[in-house]
């Protein structure tokens, strides 16, 4: 352990878990217990579309998928209210439309074309005094919003009607719980990668779930799930030579069956 620490881009990359786990943690149970999974899919996915933009037009990626990302959040949440297609539907169009649009792009840039693989699988290993800032700036944000929002986070989560009779403004909040949630999966790209994103942001709020409904307690259990995984996939990853999201999302899901098997075992008991 000590060798691995000589390195700066290995502390840098434990300081980007740490913060990342508490992000997922957080907003992870929002879209689990709100039952989003399939729509933060459909985001992640879209911001493919803004990362190929991007490079189109010589720009960051990250700030093109940042913008996909966020218009895909909030368009799939105005159609839903409206009531104008089905959310399912909703996200599937975007999803879809974006990838594509990325696709696109990819194909129209000239000279070089650059390698998805790091945007695809994640590379904790590239991140740099940048990204280690701003996924600190997000986890200080998410903390504090939880803490403000708490209860009417929890309220919207389990009933917005009665939500709603509270006297909170439901449509502003999920509005800005759908722009954290979209940033939040953007932020994760670089670690674990567009296709593998999800794994960080559901396999350990559904681990938690199992054992506990309180909100807050699947926060704080997905938080430890995340940090446990995500070291120990990095240290599996460096001293093996294999990606690194590959590895965390592969140790969650192990996780997940196994803690599932327990479970059962305990039930039936």
């Amino acid at each position: 352990m000590e060798s691995l620490l000589a390195y700066s881009f290995i502390t840098d990359a434990m300081i980007a878990i740490l913060l990342l786990s508490v992000v997922a943690g957080i907003v992870g149970t929002y879209i689990v217990i709100n039952r989003m999974v399939f729509v933060a899919g459909g985001i992640t996915h879209a911001s493919f579309g803004g990362i190929g933009i991007a490079y189109y037009l010589g720009a960051p990626a990250v700030a093109g998928a940042y913008v996909f990302a966020i218009f895909t959040a909030l368009a799939t949440e105005v159609l839903h209210r409206k009531g104008k297609v089905r959310e399912d539907s909703a996200i599937g169009m975007l999803w879809s439309l974006g990838m594509a649009v990325g696709v696109l792009f990819m194909f129209l840039t000239p000279g070089y074309a650059p390698n998805l693989i790091g945007y695809m699988f994640g590379d904790i290993l590239a991140v740099d005094l940048g990204d280690v800032v701003g996924m600190g700036i997000m986890a200080v944000f998410v903390l504090t919003g939880v803490i403000i929002f708490y209860r009417p986070i929890m309220y919207i989560s389990y009933s917005e009607s009665f939500a709603n009779l509270t006297g909170w403004n439901v449509r502003l909040i999920t509005a800005g719980l759908a722009v954290v949630t979209a940033v939040s999966l953007v932020l994760a790209i670089k670690i674990v990668g567009i296709i593998l994103v999800l794994s960080l942001f559901t396999i350990p709020q559904c681990i938690a779930n199992m054992y506990t409904r309180k909100m807050g307690r699947i926060m704080g259990i997905s938080v430890g799930i995340s940090l446990v995984a995500c070291f120990a996939g990095l240290l599996v990853a460096f001293l093996c030579d294999l990606p690194v999201g590959a590895v965390v999302t592969t140790l969650l899901a192990v996780g997940f069956f196994v803690a599932r098997t327990i479970h059962s075992y305990r039930h039936k008991g």
